[in-house]
């Protein structure tokens, strides 16, 4: 069975993905080539949706809380800093919701760098330190907790669903 933190980077590889189609995006907006407006609509829903409202929301509900009760600094450690990271990023999702191309090209590239390196520190040092301090009736909790979060959100919050829509993005970017 899955633990929580092989739920969390099964779902880093598809973030990461969306990241790629994002770069590919912002990339197409500096080369002056139009990115419809439904496209970054989408994108926005999906990263709104998949990245924040489930996968930011197990860690921030779930995986975070567990961390401190098991001794792990809040303020100054590694929790606060991934905290602020995730509101930074949703601030650059609403520079990309909003903005003029050019604003949407730079704001994208400054979400990509930011969530590339989160992820990173997450899967490099967060996630072993969880499964460090967290015992196995702690880590039970956590992975019924998750499938009880999957199961409230229906298919918007499965991998599965989040994979076709983000495949259907990438196609229509080209």
């Amino acid at each position: 069975m899955k633990t929580p933190t092989d739920v969390l980077r099964e779902e880093h590889v598809l973030v990461l993905r969306a990241l790629d189609t994002l770069e590919r995006a912002a990339d197409r907006l500096d080369r002056g080539i139009p990115v419809p407006d439904v496209w970054w609509g989408e994108l926005i829903a999906w990263l709104r949706g998949f990245a924040d409202a489930t996968h930011h929301a197990r860690e921030e509900k779930l995986l975070f809380p567990a961390l401190v009760r098991a001794g792990v600094p809040d303020e100054g450690g590694p929790v606060g800093t991934m905290l602020a990271e995730h509101v930074e990023g949703r601030a650059l999702i609403a520079a990309m919701a909003e903005g003029a191309p050019w604003e949407r090209a730079a704001a994208a590239r400054r979400y990509v760098t930011l969530l590339r390196a989160h992820i990173d520190k997450e899967n490099s040092a967060l996630f072993p330190l969880a499964e460090s301090v967290l015992d196995e009736r702690v880590q039970q909790a956590l992975r019924r907790e998750f499938e009880a979060a999957a199961a409230e959100l229906g298919p918007r919050g499965s991998i599965g669903q989040a994979e076709a829509v983000l495949e259907g993005l990438a196609a229509a970017l080209g």
